[in-house]
């Protein structure tokens, strides 16, 4: 199954959701990963959760990513999706953090030239695969075949199966099937 939004934005969050929890309930997929800056897609998800077996993780920026020393995602979401039993992962972003510094000062990094490549195949296909990583070098789980949902700017418009690896291996990690994505 693939569908392409027209669009790009907040206004597919919900059906990528929805799209995202039933191919992982019929692929027998377990884990769903799912990015969210502000929280408002990972209040989504709330609203959506199905009875799943599925292990939920809410990936949001790092902290200072907007501002120093400021987190953008709502305290009040995180405490809900927690007593949810969803885990919410913030951490270092593997394809941003050191690259963005070295961009500054020198202006190029390898990792901003991963990142405009991945971009080429679309924003939320760059920032799934990165979350991959992520969440593999968080310990939260092990290589193995995940679903990510992103966006391209707000909200959610992007789901894939992905085959996750750690950021040491990142160029292990595979992308197996596009379930959505803008056109």
């Amino acid at each position: 199954m693939s569908i392409s939004f027209q669009k790009n934005g907040p206004e597919n969050t919900i059906q990528t959701l929805e799209i995202a929890f039933k191919e992982a309930k019929s692929r027998g997929i377990e884990h769903i990963i799912i990015a969210s800056t502000t929280g408002e897609t990972a209040k989504a998800v709330l609203e959506l959760h199905p009875s799943l077996s599925a292990n939920i993780i809410i990936v949001t920026h790092n902290t200072g990513f907007a501002k120093s020393g400021e987190q953008q995602f709502d305290t009040e979401i995180r405490k809900m999706l927690i007593n949810n039993g969803i885990t919410v992962h913030t951490g270092t972003m593997v394809l941003r953090n050191q690259g963005s510094a070295i961009r500054k000062s020198f202006g190029y990094s390898q990792e901003e030239l991963i990142n405009k490549s991945l971009r080429m195949v679309g924003q939320g296909v760059k920032v799934g695969i990165e979350m991959a990583a992520m969440v593999c070098d968080a310990g939260l789980l092990p290589p193995t075949d995940i679903i990510t949902v992103a966006g391209t700017a707000k909200g959610a418009d992007t789901a894939m199966i992905v085959a996750a690896e750690s950021s040491n291996r990142f160029f292990d990690i595979r992308v197996r099937e596009i379930l959505a994505k803008p056109w």
